[in-house]
């Protein structure tokens, strides 16, 4: 007996009626034995905004709810935005996920929580732990012995003059994992293991907008994770897709980019300075007031991980692809169609122009990544 697992981009829906962002989506995530999703906001009915949050959205608590009736069964905090808006907006989104039948991955109460992975059984026996993490972090959104927030797996930057006779010119930029983080990441994916066939592990990371590009770190923890057990890694936060990576016969998929994602535009917006200095990093990006979906002209890409577990391990791995319009709908792309190309052959460049190894080749189901044995 196969089984499927499902992971999308990141979740933020904002608009009167939550249910209208899956309705192209619905049917195909609660078909799934497990689907996946990072979420990017709050469910909550009132909160205080932290000074260090940047795009912070207070969602209303039905949200969770709309979540399950997606067909979504297991959803990460482990991210940017889960201190958004203080403690009590996050125990009150935590506990309305939960309410509504969804685990939570990657935060918690403390430290020992938000490392604790989540374990579902599936119907031949099959137990597939999931654990979740965030590279992506305000100050003080981390979970530490005495403070909530999410698991951390940290990242530094450094520097380098690459033209040291001409100050000024660019420098080369490096990062490196967090050697703490690295090492409790390592044991939470042995210890998950141990208890579980299959091991899933969530990043929050990378690099937002810029084209192709993937961080040292990326591919650092990466690699530490599939050596200490992982069986498969899924990455989001950058909001274009990224390239994919074979490790050990093991898939990263580095972005998945967004999928209920909503940003609207207004003239204020517009003009801040926040949003002009990030608008430079991608390729084509210009405000569209009429929109529900104001992010990069690549981010009407997407992918929709794709997992086929049978007999304890991971079998096939891939992508859905998913188009994304105004109105910020995700919708899958039938095979043929010339969204479905237009997926693919991004996904195909930015592999390439990254120096990943991933190769794909459109099967029945979806688009393959090749497994070895």
């Amino acid at each position: 007996m196969t089984h499927v697992f499902l992971a999308t981009g990141d979740l933020a829906m904002d608009r009167d009626d939550y249910d209208e962002s899956f309705v192209a989506t619905r049917d195909l995530l609660r078909s799934a034995d497990i689907a996946f999703g990072q979420l990017e906001t709050s469910f909550a009915s009132k909160g205080s905004r932290m000074p260090q949050a940047r795009h912070a959205v207070l969602a209303r608590p039905d949200g969770a709810a709309a979540l399950a009736r997606a067909g979504f069964n297991v959803i990460s905090m482990a991210g940017n935005h889960c201190m958004d808006w203080g403690q009590e907006a996050f125990f009150e989104t935590k506990a309305n996920l939960e309410a509504a039948g969804i685990a939570v991955a990657g935060a918690g109460a403390n430290i020992a929580e938000a490392r604790r992975p989540v374990i579902r059984t599936l119907g031949d026996g099959t137990r597939v732990a999931i654990l979740a993490y965030s590279s992506i972090l305000p100050q003080d959104y981390w979970a530490t012995e005495r403070r909530p927030g999410c698991a951390p797996m940290r990242a530094h930057t450094v520097y380098e003059q690459v033209e040291l006779d001409q100050p000024g010119t660019p420098a080369r930029i490096h990062t490196y994992a967090h050697r703490e983080d690295l090492s409790a990441m390592e044991a939470d994916i042995r210890a998950a293991k141990a208890q579980a066939d299959v091991v899933i592990v969530s990043q929050h990371w990378g690099i937002h907008f810029v084209r192709a590009s993937i961080a040292d770190y990326q591919r650092e923890v990466a690699r530490a994770a599939v050596l200490a057990g992982a069986d498969a890694v899924i990455g989001g936060h950058a909001h274009i897709i990224k390239g994919c990576e074979m490790i050990e016969g093991k898939p990263v998929f580095h972005s998945l980019c967004n999928f209920a994602t909503d940003l609207a535009m207004d003239e204020e917006h517009a003009k801040s300075k926040s949003w002009n200095e990030i608008r430079v990093l991608a390729e084509e990006w210009e405000p569209d007031f009429g929109s529900l979906y104001n992010f990069p002209k690549a981010s009407r890409l997407a992918l929709l991980a794709r997992l086929e577990i049978a007999g304890g391990k991971v079998t096939k791995a891939g992508m859905l692809p998913v188009v994304i319009g105004r109105d910020a709908v995700p919708r899958c792309a039938p095979k043929g169609s010339a969204d479905y190309a237009e997926v693919l052959d991004y996904l195909t460049a930015v592999t390439d122009e990254a120096k990943l190894n991933a190769r794909y080749r459109p099967g029945d189901s979806m688009i393959e990544l090749e497994l070895s044995a």
